[in-house]
């Protein structure tokens, strides 16, 4: 089945873009290894920061989400009679406001939480004043 809006040079030119996306995408994971390491070193793991080199900016920023273990936390909810917080995963909404109402603890939830960290690099032109 042929189709007279698609050519096989528009396919050619894609797939040479999809190699130099794939390249182009390698080296920016790879300068950004280098900026993390920089960080890391300089002002510590998961540690935010910017530094200014000429007219260009350099910043890390580090993002952290925390997600209920979904087994350990049912169990424990279960224990603690919480079965109203339960739907068939862990509801983070009714949870938080039970901790923030007093009804439930961190404690009582100890190694039911998982945290995640994530860093974002981004890297700025200033303008010139």
């Amino acid at each position: 089945m042929s189709n007279s809006l698609i050519t096989r040079e528009m396919l050619v030119h894609y797939n040479e873009l999809n190699f130099k996306k794939k390249e182009i995408e390698s080296q920016l994971d790879e300068l950004k290894k280098v900026f993390n390491q920089y960080f890391d070193i300089t002002i510590g793991k998961n540690t935010k920061g910017e530094m200014i080199i000429s007219d260009y900016k350099l910043q890390r920023q580090v993002r952290t989400t925390e997600k209920y273990e979904q087994e350990a936390t049912v169990h424990r909810l279960e224990e603690l009679n919480l079965t109203d917080l339960i739907q068939k995963k862990p509801d983070e909404a009714k949870i938080k406001s039970a901790l923030s109402l007093g009804l439930l603890k961190d404690e009582d939830l100890e190694g039911c939480k998982t945290i995640n960290t994530t860093q974002a690099i981004y890297v700025k032109h200033l303008e010139s004043k």
